[in-house]
């Protein structure tokens, strides 16, 4: 079975748990603290509606999976690539565009240098040095 290779899923933490790892998930997943994710819960729970709290954290235990083993051992660039990614696909698109122009452009250059007659001379010269 395939499965992408985007990290930025939400699952249950398996390192930052208290009681089934949802506030440590949902840390993971945005890149916040857990003890900060922690806290909100705890005052959504007595400020707003505290059977509601318990019902979508409930919810949650039973529909997110845990991560998987393994699951972040990503190199910091690849974490950032990936962040970006998946809360900004608009952004993301832009910067590969930028990217693959920059590409080009450098292609292009190369490609002139190379076929110029410049570059023929200084290989013919080359070619008479190492004889």
């Amino acid at each position: 079975m395939f499965r992408s290779p985007n990290p930025k899923r939400l699952y249950r933490s398996r390192t930052e748990r208290v009681w089934a790892g949802v506030c440590g998930g949902i840390a993971e997943r945005f890149g916040w603290d857990p003890l900060v994710v922690r806290l909100l819960a705890v005052a959504s729970f007595f400020l707003f509606a505290g059977p509601l709290v318990i019902l979508a954290y409930i919810v949650m235990i039973l529909l997110v999976p845990k991560s998987p083993k393994g699951y972040g051992s990503l190199a910091p660039e690849e974490e950032a690539f990936w962040r970006g990614v998946s809360d900004r696909p608009k952004a993301t698109y832009s910067g590969l565009k930028y990217s693959f122009m920059d590409l080009e452009d450098r292609l292009q250059n190369l490609e002139r240098s190379v076929t110029s007659d410049e570059w023929r001379l200084r290989r013919e010269f080359r070619n008479l040095e190492k004889n």
